[in-house]
């Protein structure tokens, strides 16, 4: 049995090594996973954020690699049980010149400039906050955020804390700092929102045979030990285990 995955440039869920072979924390479950239930053949599609819900609702492919879960993410594609819980953060410039640590942060500064990829739930996040329209900036790809915040063209990208961290420790700290979001203070505590895999909502034999699977393999042993080597660990698995 042959499966298609569509996945996006951004570590460390997901990215394409220099010799085209895929990997990242999200290739590497779906990887394990799609084998242990007798998946002989694996293709994995780069695409770009904004054509991974309409890609795998229309059929072009059976299946994506985690996203963010929401109610109108939901109405569109089926999602597998939770595979991580991750909590969002900002990419700036070194010293963080505009002390931004939250999207409030940001929208309190006329001056400040956000970058966010088309159709991330970031961009909702911003707006509640009071980020302003004319503060936002819309990338199609993560490496041409990256060089916005580089250049000085926006002072912030948002994406996960944890890839952004990823992405600062491989340009590097004299470049680039990552700054995880600071605790909106209103007297609830705050859940991580959880990220999983997406299919077509009609493919119900595959999205059950994967749950099947995920609810026995997340949390294991072995799942710990693959996923430590992309930057993931219990803050980011535990959260998001469900029996």
């Amino acid at each position: 049995m042959k499966i298609t995955i569509a996945y996006i440039e951004e570590p460390p869920f997901g990215w394409t090594e220099a010799n085209s072979i895929a990997t990242g924390a999200d290739i590497d479950l779906a990887n394990a996973v799609l084998r242990a239930i007798g998946v002989t053949q694996i293709e994995y599609r780069p695409v770009t954020f904004s054509e991974l819900l309409p890609g795998v609702d229309a059929g072009r492919w059976d299946m994506n690699v985690a996203l963010f879960v929401t109610p109108e993410r939901a109405n569109l594609v089926a999602f597998s049980v939770p595979v991580w819980a991750i909590g969002d953060g900002f990419l700036v410039r070194a010293g963080n010149p505009k002390a931004l640590d939250s999207y409030s942060s940001l929208g309190k500064r006329r001056d400040a400039r956000l970058g966010i990829i088309a159709g991330q739930v970031q961009y909702n996040s911003a707006r509640a906050a009071g980020v302003n329209e004319d503060q936002i900036a819309i990338f199609e790809q993560q490496a041409d955020a990256i060089e916005a915040v580089c250049s000085g063209a926006i002072d912030a990208y948002a994406s996960t804390a944890l890839g952004n961290r990823i992405l600062a420790d491989r340009i590097g700290g004299s470049v680039l700092e990552a700054v995880t979001h600071k605790a909106e203070t209103n007297g609830k505590q705050r859940k991580l929102p959880l990220g999983a895999f997406s299919f077509n909502r009609n493919n119900r034999d595959l999205l059950n045979a994967v749950n099947e699977q995920l609810r026995s393999y997340l949390g294991s042993p072995d799942h710990r030990t693959r996923m430590v080597e992309f930057g993931l660990t219990h803050n980011e698995i535990d959260p998001a285990l469900t029996r």
